[in-house]
């Protein structure tokens, strides 16, 4: 991946919970066309650092730059052109037709209380047929499988047709192969992407960059040769591992030793 300005920066990003702190001055930045893996175990601080750049929790310290601009300065409307976001369990309690659903993806393009129009439609249809869903165009989504609706939720993040893509365990329910489809797509689209894993070998495959995190600090950033090392596995995951490079592709790959656990 080449060089080039950061489309997604974000400077000294911090959070804290009365006296503790769960994100401590992370610095990354995410260029134009490049899919960026956040990584590390549960409570090291990944959805909440997402949730700081979609504007769902506003932190303490620092600031995130989308094309430029702070993310809390502008408009609601404004950022969800500029960004769109596959949460955890970001479907909505009441149930819908889930092509009903996936238009809720373009409600940013979109003047008060105008109807949904031809176009929107046919991109809703597109999105949806992007993750291999257009046969679940009329179901409900409180009928669907986990795996279902976070390739619907998806959809609806295609939908929205932002230039930034942000991700939060996006593999989270999917079987094997529908997880592959996902960053397949992924990186076909050559959205710009930051993306939180749990799959490190998913991360190892797809991903240009990686950052790791630790309770809330970052301890590891770089090429994925660079950040899924047996050390840092180890040192953060508590699990011992071989790491190798593929010889199909040159990529990492991740040998767990369970029985060995540190």
């Amino acid at each position: 991946m080449s060089g080039g300005p950061a489309f997604l920066q974000v400077e000294g990003l911090s959070w804290q919970a009365a006296a503790a702190h769960i994100v401590q001055d992370i610095d990354l930045h995410v260029r134009a066309g490049e899919l960026v893996g956040l990584l590390g175990p549960n409570g090291s601080g990944k959805s909440t650092l997402l949730r700081m750049i979609w504007r769902t929790l506003r932190p303490s310290g620092g600031r995130a730059l989308c094309a430029g601009q702070d993310v809390w300065q502008g408009s609601a409307r404004d950022n969800a052109r500029r960004m769109a976001v596959l949460a955890q369990d970001g479907a909505p309690d009441f149930d819908l037709a889930v092509r009903d659903l996936v238009l809720m993806g373009r409600t940013p393009h979109q003047k008060s209380f105008a109807r949904d129009s031809a176009e929107d439609f046919s991109i809703a249809a597109q999105a949806l047929a992007q993750v291999d869903a257009a046969h679940l165009a009329e179901r409900r989504v409180a009928t669907l499988s986990g795996g279902e609706r976070q390739r619907v939720l998806m959809a609806r993040a295609l939908a929205q047709q932002a230039p930034l893509l942000l991700l939060d365990e996006p593999t989270n329910h999917l079987d094997v192969r529908h997880q592959f489809e996902l960053m397949n797509l992924v990186r076909r689209l050559g959205l710009t992407t930051l993306a939180a894993l749990h799959e490190l070998q998913l991360a190892a495959h797809y991903c240009d960059r990686l950052y790791l995190l630790q309770g809330g600090r970052l301890v590891a950033q770089g090429a994925p040769a660079e950040v899924l090392t047996a050390e840092h596995i180890a040192s953060v995951y508590g699990v011992r591992a071989l790491v190798m490079a593929s010889r199909h592709t040159g990529r990492p790959m991740i040998e767990y030793l369970p029985d060995e656990l540190l």
